[in-house]
């Protein structure tokens, strides 16, 4: 668990911001640690950890606090957690949209990146597989990716079980000869593409985009049929950020900061590259984009202190 607290230079922003307009909140409206969610990979960091550096900035103590996707909705829900951000709208599961209907959370904002999610595979694998990435020639290669444990089924490499499984009931509801296996993390699902590529070996898995790898390495996406994506939720994915409900009346100026606060896909994959490929800290990669953006953030401060 990372913590930050209120400083002196966040006061002093903070103070330089309500005295601009004596109309504007006065902000923290509580002195109580406001409490971000911090998920399974880099982008969400990089996500986080900005709100949270413009939040501290504007006078908050804010706190990250480790936590697995479907966990971090009853935490949510519980106040344990204010806000919870980038959780992809096709890989929700049936916590989140329950614990919205009842009320329990907010869907505050789509955070505006641009994303894609779908099989994703080394582009040399079409020539392994003539007609890929067509949808038929995927399928009637399952061999292809078989490996001594899974033989004769193919291998796919399936998302971390806590981000869902629906490659996995895909594969098991269509009867297709495939066998999927959980990744530990997405670190480990860019070291099985990593390993993939320099042992020119067969290899199809479940990702997305933004990613800083897919810039790294020529790749394809396998053409999954419409229907199938409909009835899998395999489509294009909008991030958006849930919040806990009683966030607007506690900190109502950091609710309205959250809910303008938007995420640029170019950017964001240039921040993932530095912290996974140059082992630079996602923390201090964060605070140097709000350091050097001030002319991005501070409207929706000034919108968030009205």
């Amino acid at each position: 668990m990372l913590t930050r607290r209120l400083s002196v230079a966040a006061l002093g922003l903070a103070a330089a911001l309500a005295g601009a307009n004596a109309a504007r909140a006065e902000v923290p409206e509580s002195t109580d640690v406001i409490k971000l969610a911090v998920l399974e990979w880099t982008g969400q960091h990089i996500t986080v950890f900005i709100a949270g550096e413009i939040l501290t900035r504007m006078g908050y103590a804010v706190e990250y606090v480790t936590a697995g996707s479907y966990p971090s909705a009853t935490a949510t829900a519980d106040g344990d957690l204010t806000a919870s951000l980038e959780l992809w709208d096709n890989n929700l599961g049936d916590f989140w949209p329950k614990l919205e209907a009842e009320g329990k959370v907010e869907k505050l904002t789509d955070l505006g990146l641009d994303g894609r999610e779908g099989f994703l595979y080394p582009k040399f694998v079409e020539e392994m597989c003539p007609g890929m990435p067509a949808w038929d020639a995927f399928v009637g290669c399952a061999e292809l990716f078989a490996t001594a444990e899974t033989t004769p089924a193919g291998r796919f490499v399936e998302y971390p079980a806590d981000w869902g499984t629906r490659a996995t009931t895909l594969f098991t509801e269509e009867g297709l000869n495939f066998e999927a296996i959980p990744a530990g993390s997405e670190g480990s699902l860019v070291a099985e593409l990593k390993s993939a590529v320099e042992k020119k070996q067969p290899l199809v898995m479940m990702f997305w985009a933004p990613h800083w790898v897919l810039a790294n390495f020529d790749t394809g996406w396998v053409e999954i049929p419409d229907d199938l994506r409909i009835k899998y939720s395999i489509q294009k994915p909008h991030m958006w950020t849930y919040v806990w409900p009683e966030m607007k009346n506690k900190w109502p100026a950091a609710y309205n900061f959250l809910k303008a606060y938007r995420v640029d896909t170019g950017e964001q994959q240039i921040m993932m590259g530095l912290v996974d490929n140059d082992d630079q800290d996602a923390q201090e990669v964060a605070k140097k984009w709000v350091d050097e953006h001030e002319d991005v953030w501070k409207p929706w401060v000034d919108q968030a202190m009205m």
